[in-house]
């Protein structure tokens, strides 16, 4: 799955308009090598023997099963975030000729869809993996979407707006969706 996600989402990459502005490329090394860095711990694209790997789980199939529907949900997550944002979309921090604030779809749940699909995904794929690493990949890659978005905030207040983009900020959480508050029906009463 996360092979056919990549090469789709690298197939994809020409549909986007071209940027007009970005924050300068060293403000984006820090992301991009923990990203790196988050993949070859999860997957474990390095030379080693399987045994050496701290294994803390054998996952059951059937919960393997169930942990590959997570990994699907959250990819198929951020293809509706990147589909949604159409021609807006960036791998790296960017502003567009007719950047806005696009706060419905995926971004009325979550600011950062793709980063949340692609956390969700990680950690599903720890949790099958059931490995020391692949934990510690996940987490990696964690801290490096966070640094993303962080930056990508930002860069947006200062381009965008501080008003513009702190109404939506105050709006929509970061990264994990929030349950919605039932309004009282009392009038003047506490949610």
């Amino acid at each position: 799955m996360w092979l056919a996600w990549w090469a789709s989402w690298l197939a994809a990459a020409a549909w986007s308009d071209r940027a007009v502005k970005r924050p300068a490329t060293r403000h984006q090394i820090t992301y991009r090598l923990l990203a790196a860095l988050g993949t070859v711990l999860l997957f474990g694209f390095f030379r080693r023997d399987f045994r050496s790997e701290m294994v803390l789980w054998r996952t059951p199939i059937v919960l393997a099963w169930a942990l590959a529907a997570v990994v699907l949900a959250g990819l198929l997550f951020t293809w509706w975030a990147r589909i949604h944002l159409g021609r807006l979309w960036s791998s790296s921090v960017t502003r567009k000729a007719d950047h806005h604030v696009v706060d419905t779809g995926p971004y009325g749940i979550v600011r950062h869809p793709i980063y949340t699909g692609i956390i969700v995904a990680s950690f599903a794929t720890a949790a099958m993996r059931g490995t020391a690493l692949a934990w510690l990949g996940a987490c990696v890659m964690t801290i490096g979407w966070v640094i993303k978005a962080r930056l990508e905030e930002e860069f947006l207040r200062a381009q965008l707006g501080v008003d513009t983009y702190g109404e939506y900020a105050r709006r929509v959480p970061m990264l994990v969706p929030r349950p919605e508050r039932k309004r009282s029906s009392i009038p003047g009463g506490q949610a």
